[in-house]
């Protein structure tokens, strides 16, 4: 008999919930929604909680929460706001697995209250991980917590690792393949990049994503992200991983073993599949994505990364060999630089050379809490800002 499973979705208005909310709706029986949070979209909220009638509702602020609460009033729903709420809900007695979909920094403390609270996590939130990996991975193993991630690329390797009960083992994997879309601009020049707009950058060909990761996969920050997850996740370094790209997004992923072998995980690209497969495990469930017809595909390409036009993936795997706040001040700067390109600050190229510079300019020091990483993230924030307000080597 299936015990049914009481979920709390972090981030629920992006696609990341979209996704979670479809895999809830095709299994009633399984899962029920016991917590939504978000940060100020009170009309796709008021649509979820119209729909689910989940037990509380968390926004990001004392005014969205109002809004929602006047949009829904009458429902049997308890209305929060802030961080304090969304770590509550997350930690709460009646939850058992938690989606933790926020995006960006917002994200680490309402993921570490799940995982104190000793609750399945559903990692979609790739920031928490490296910003802060060695104390976030020390608290899932001081908890004996799962930790399920959610990335397609790391679903992917973990369905191709050897398993058993309390998870992965790294059994003769000589290297983890991390399979990348190379986004939008991956035959332009650079002289073409120059001139991205915005919504060509968030324009990607495989994938449905918000405008900051669909950002971030067109600068391939996406996969330098992915790629210092990875470490964390698997106990690999930089030099474990090789990032392929693989234009199709057919192969999500692969392991490479020792005796030859390389196995891959495969189908179409569609976040349902992970979702799914992280909220069932060690079972799978059904989804609604069509089946991968291989006669279709037809053709399926590889090549390596060009790091001259692509430079964040090489910035990423420096900031993890520097160790310490390297990756938060990585984290901060891209973020920074990514909501400057949206609002037409500054041009697509500019992210790459902000984050070198903060990468540059700030010394990486050890983290030992929490503290540690928010200033460090402070620091390269306020630099990242100073630079773009100068047009300092922009």
């Amino acid at each position: 008999m299936v015990v049914k499973q009481s979920i709390c979705l972090l981030g629920a208005t992006g696609s990341i919930g979209d996704s979670t909310l479809d895999i809830l709706r095709q299994h009633p029986e399984r899962f029920s929604l016991f917590a939504v949070a978000a940060n100020t979209n009170v009309k796709k909220m008021t649509e979820i909680c119209r729909n689910f009638l989940p037990k509380v509702a968390v926004m990001g602020s004392l005014k969205a929460r109002d809004a929602l609460a006047k949009q829904c009033e009458g429902l049997p729903i308890q209305f929060e706001w802030g961080e304090e709420a969304m770590c509550m809900v997350a930690s709460s007695p009646e939850v058992d697995q938690v989606m933790a979909a926020i995006m960006g920094f917002a994200g680490l403390k309402p993921t570490l209250s799940a995982i104190r609270a000793k609750k399945r996590i559903l990692l979609a939130n790739k920031e928490s991980l490296v910003t802060a990996g060695r104390l976030f991975m020390d608290e899932v193993a001081k908890h004996n917590v799962t930790l399920m991630p959610i990335d397609s690329e790391h679903n992917a390797i973990f369905q191709c690792l050897p398993q058993n009960a309390s998870g992965f083992q790294k059994h003769h994997v000589s290297k983890l393949l991390l399979t990348a879309s190379g986004g939008p601009f991956r035959h332009w020049s650079l002289e073409d990049m120059r001139s991205v707009t915005p919504a060509e950058a968030c324009n990607h060909p495989n994938w449905s994503m918000g405008q900051k990761i669909s950002i971030d996969s067109a600068s391939l920050m996406n996969k330098g992200l992915e790629l210092i997850e990875a470490c964390w996740l698997f106990d690999m370094t930089p030099d474990d991983i090789d990032v392929v790209v693989h234009p199709q997004s057919i192969i999500h992923s692969m392991v490479s073993y020792d005796d030859g072998s390389v196995i891959a995980q495969m189908g179409v690209p569609d976040m349902k599949v992970p979702i799914a497969y992280g909220m069932s495990w060690p079972s799978r469930i059904t989804t609604e994505v069509p089946h991968l017809n291989l006669m279709d595909v037809a053709q399926l390409d590889f090549s390596a990364p060009d790091l001259i036009r692509f430079p964040n993936l090489k910035l990423a795997a420096d900031a993890w060999y520097m160790g310490g706040t390297a990756m938060a001040h990585l984290n901060a700067a891209n973020e920074i630089a990514v909501d400057a390109f949206l609002n037409n600050q500054i041009g697509f190229l500019d992210i790459a050379t902000i984050n070198q510079y903060v990468l540059e300019q700030l010394p990486a020091v050890p983290v030992t809490s929490l503290e540690d990483v928010f200033e460090g993230d402070k620091l390269a924030r306020n630099l990242a800002k100073r630079i773009i307000l100068s047009g300092k080597n922009l």
